[in-house]
């Protein structure tokens, strides 16, 4: 009787693996386990490892259950003496993993969840090892668990499966202002040309020395907009590891695919809830997206989900959008022909001829040109695509024939997007001059300010027979006639000496 009570209580030893909780209704012949996990998708299955002779809450007389197969019964021997090693609950955790590939016949199933629980009927008494079933959690953001449960009575269990994290980063910068980058966030605004640093991070299982190895796989996806610059760094807990894959894809619609990946992170050094950090930069290219749609930059992470046997899991997906803009420049003049009284009588119209540069204002307070001069014989519409927020100045470098120069205009480009969102928007986009006349018309959908620039007609000399011509002889007829005077006067003077 002393040698089954040891039993007894070593045996109780295994209920320990998952922290579960256990209620005894010892008045039944069949019982249940109920499982809470308001997750669904999963389908537990209950294997019954040892059984024995029930005698109010203590079950004696030990054999092998029915779920294990014969076998395992002769691989694992003798039941009595395997259960006497059990005595701690890291050595009931080995033993689920001893006892799981000799698994026979489930004596329950339970797939489905109603108020957060689910129910595995009709069980004798006896230890049961209860996991998930083999291939029910690939690609899903849960693991699988086992552990082993002793049903003397209706038994209740909460798993505590963890699962890894990742999320996406991206930095900014207004260089108009400033020379260094903003802290990570969820979206920023850059030129066409920039170099970005994007950043992936991702928060291990916080059971990760549960499993043998344990495999960690980022699948990133940049948008068309985006080059990759094959500048990939890997970190485990901030110090720099050679022990990840990388490789890169441009996909046929232009995309690229970034993966890096090891298969047993455990193997350089990475733990329970280890931090693995890949940072890298990637430019906007002329292929970039202008206004709110941007330029999308996702991630997910695969992973190990099975502590015991072969099976991955994925993460949902973490965005982050890189914006950039565009200026639109009208060039127009006064229509000779407008007037106010007629409907749609226009008061300006399209001008030829002209040509402009833009420049755009750098940290250090000096003006850089956005390209070159864009000018054409009938172009009347200046366009600048792929422009971050800033300061920019317009200049007109070529001036229709008869017309002046306009002075040039500086003004500021202004945007507000979300910067800690996991559906980063873009909310605002202005335009205000600082110098000159220059009214922008905003529309943030589309990205874009457009403004109209008015050329005035330059001097001339005054037409023949018109009111110039009247003014001359008037003022020729003033002066010939002062002219008679003076004479007159002269000669009156000159008498009268």
């Amino acid at each position: 009787m002393k040698h089954m009570k040891k039993l007894a209580s070593l045996l109780l030893a295994l209920t320990l693996v998952f922290a579960l909780t256990i209620t005894v209704a010892a008045d039944e012949t069949t019982y249940s386990i109920t499982i809470h996990n308001s997750a669904e998708g999963h389908t537990y299955e209950a294997y019954q490892i040892f059984t024995g002779t029930l005698s109010g809450t203590t079950l004696s007389d030990i054999v092998w259950g029915s779920g294990i197969s014969e076998d395992g019964k002769t691989a694992l021997g003798d039941a009595v003496e395997k259960a006497e090693t059990l005595k701690t609950e890291a050595d009931a955790k080995s033993f689920a993993k001893e006892v799981a590939p000799y698994l026979t016949t489930a004596a329950g199933s339970a797939s489905t969840v109603t108020s957060g629980k689910y129910v595995i009927s009709n069980l004798s008494a006896g230890y049961y090892l209860v996991k998930d079933k083999d291939n029910t959690l690939t690609d899903k953001n849960d693991s699988y668990t086992e552990y082993i449960i002793k049903v003397v009575g209706n038994a209740t269990a909460t798993p505590k499966s963890s699962v890894p994290t990742v999320e996406k980063k991206v930095k900014d910068v207004n260089n108009s202002t400033d020379d260094g980058m903003t802290d990570w966030q969820d979206s920023a605004d850059h030129d066409i040309g920039d170099s970005i640093p994007f950043q992936l991070k991702a928060t291990l299982a916080n059971n990760v020395t549960s499993y043998n190895t344990y495999k960690v796989v980022f699948h990133d996806t940049l948008s068309k907009g985006l080059t990759y610059n094959n500048d990939a760094k890997v970190y485990i807990g901030g110090t720099k590891t050679d022990g990840f894959s990388v490789t890169s894809t441009v996909n046929t619609d232009g995309t690229t695919t970034l993966t890096v990946s090891c298969d047993n992170v455990r193997g350089l050094d990475a733990g329970n809830s280890s931090v693995i950090t890949v940072e890298y930069t990637a430019t906007l290219n002329d292929n970039a997206v202008i206004g709110s749609a941007g330029n999308p930059n996702e991630v997910t992470l695969e992973f190990s989900n099975n502590p015991n046997g072969e099976g991955t899991g994925m993460t949902p997906k973490d965005v982050v959008i890189v914006f950039t803009y565009k200026v639109l420049v009208n060039k127009v003049t006064k229509n000779p022909d407008y007037d106010p009284e007629v409907e749609g009588s226009e008061e300006y119209i399209p001008l030829n001829g002209a040509g402009f540069t833009l420049y755009k204002k750098n940290a250090s307070d000096e003006y850089v040109a956005v390209g070159s001069e864009l000018k054409g014989e009938n172009m009347t519409t200046f366009t600048w695509s792929g422009l971050d927020d800033g300061d920019y100045k317009l200049v007109e470098t070529t001036t229709p024939a008869g017309y002046n120069t306009i002075e040039p205009i500086e003004f500021t480009v202004t945007a507000e997007h979300d910067i800690q969102s996991e559906n980063p928007a873009l909310t605002s986009l202005s335009g205000n001059a600082t110098t000159g006349q220059l009214t922008f018309t905003p529309n943030v959908n589309e990205g874009s300010l457009s403004a109209d620039v008015v050329n005035q007609s330059g001097s001339t000399l005054p037409e023949t027979g018109g009111m110039g011509t009247t003014l001359f002889y008037v003022l020729g007829g003033i002066l010939a006639v002062g002219a008679i005077v003076l004479l007159v006067t002269k000669k009156r003077m000159n008498s009268a000496e």
